[in-house]
């Protein structure tokens, strides 16, 4: 038994059971998932939401036995942030691996070209 108080091992066993929930949900959706674009939402929605909860219970756990640690702050920041970005360059990429060149309409002339339009 460890020598913290029973309210923070309630938390941080809730944010692991959370955590692994949301990993193994999202590890199983890549897997069963038959196209990229359903592929995406599993790792970029619900794996980011379980590393973000073992993250928080590795922080508490830290502060809560007298050893603080804002490090995993640092890990949830570039988590949260690259995961959308890399989402959103996989299924661009998809996009245009569905579509042949000669099928593809021209990118419009303004500076706002990264979008896909199926009109």
């Amino acid at each position: 038994m460890s020598d913290l108080p029973l309210i923070p091992e309630i938390i941080i066993s809730a944010l692991l059971i959370v955590g692994g929930f949301f990993t193994l949900v999202g590890s199983i959706g890549l897997i069963k998932l038959d196209n990229c674009m359903s592929r995406l939402h599993a790792p970029t929605k619900a794996s980011t939401l379980g590393v973000g909860s073992l993250l928080m219970a590795a922080m508490i756990y830290s502060f809560a036995s007298g050893t603080g640690s804002l490090h995993e702050i640092l890990v949830m920041a570039f988590l949260f942030v690259t995961a959308p970005i890399t989402g959103n360059f996989i299924a661009k990429v998809n996009l245009h691996r569905l579509h042949q060149t000669k099928d593809m309409r021209p990118a419009p002339s303004d500076h706002v070209w990264g979008t896909y339009s199926d009109k």
